[in-house]
């Protein structure tokens, strides 16, 4: 069995990925955290964001589909689709192929929630890179292709 370096060891072989990890940790996280808070309607938390954010690339699915999707419980997935119901951003209907499954659908506020989000998001980040030089953005646009490569694996 292999074991996996600890990043913050201050071994000298992993000082550099050490520092790098925790620098591109914590600079990733203020990121997410400050697009987060680019969103259209300030009472659908990050976790029914996602579930709309699913609808609207996926399409209708069940309730247990989301909750794999999301890696939580089906209790928790219940409850937060529920949240979703009762604010109108989704329905809740029988599968037209097995009448005994549910299938949760976007509805029309639902979609509108996630395109004015993502146009918030866009913007907000569209408007930080317009700020940043050719050469700066170059760097992120290698630094994009690296980071959804760490978030594939």
């Amino acid at each position: 069995m292999t074991a996996t370096p600890d990043p913050d060891s201050a071994s000298a072989d992993h000082d550099d990925a050490s520092a790098l990890s925790r620098e591109l940790r914590v600079a990733v996280m203020r990121v997410s955290r400050r697009l987060r808070a680019e969103r259209a309607n300030d009472e659908v938390s990050d976790a029914q964001f996602a579930v709309l954010g699913f609808l609207f690339r996926d399409g209708p699915l069940t309730p247990g589909a989301l909750s794999e999707l999301e890696r939580v419980s089906p209790p928790s997935m219940n409850r937060t689709v529920n949240c979703l119901a009762d604010a109108g951003l989704v329905t809740r209907e029988a599968a037209p192929s097995d009448g005994r499954k549910v299938l949760v659908t976007l509805t029309e506020a639902g979609r509108n929630t996630v395109l004015e989000t993502r146009r918030r998001r866009s913007a907000w980040l569209y408007a930080r890179l317009a700020e940043l030089s050719p050469a700066d953005r170059s760097v992120l646009t290698d630094a994009a292709v690296l980071l959804q490569g760490i978030a594939d694996s």
